[in-house]
């Protein structure tokens, strides 16, 4: 008799791992002090998966290399759902 050891994680494993990869994105970028406030919602409800990121940069805290606060707040999304793609797909 075999069992199947392939488990799917629980919904606090996922928005754990959509919220920690969000905010590694967004503290790769600038340094906590230059983060005014920053927010990221996820819910995980019957298998959907939402990601909300709000980042509040100061102007003058960005060099002119920064693509901008939209900008990371949207690779800090897509790579909280790149995060739970990758818990699944194991």
């Amino acid at each position: 008799m075999s069992t199947n050891s392939t488990t799917e994680p629980d919904d606090e494993t996922v928005v754990q791992a959509a919220s920690d990869a969000a905010e590694d994105v967004i503290f790769s970028r600038y340094k906590q002090s230059a983060v005014r406030d920053y927010d990221v919602t996820v819910t995980f409800e019957e298998g959907v998966l939402e990601v909300d990121v709000y980042l509040n940069v100061p102007g003058s805290q960005r060099d002119e290399s920064d693509p901008g606060p939209e900008r990371v707040a949207d690779d800090a999304a897509l790579a909280a759902r790149a995060a739970v793609d990758d818990l699944f797909g194991e």
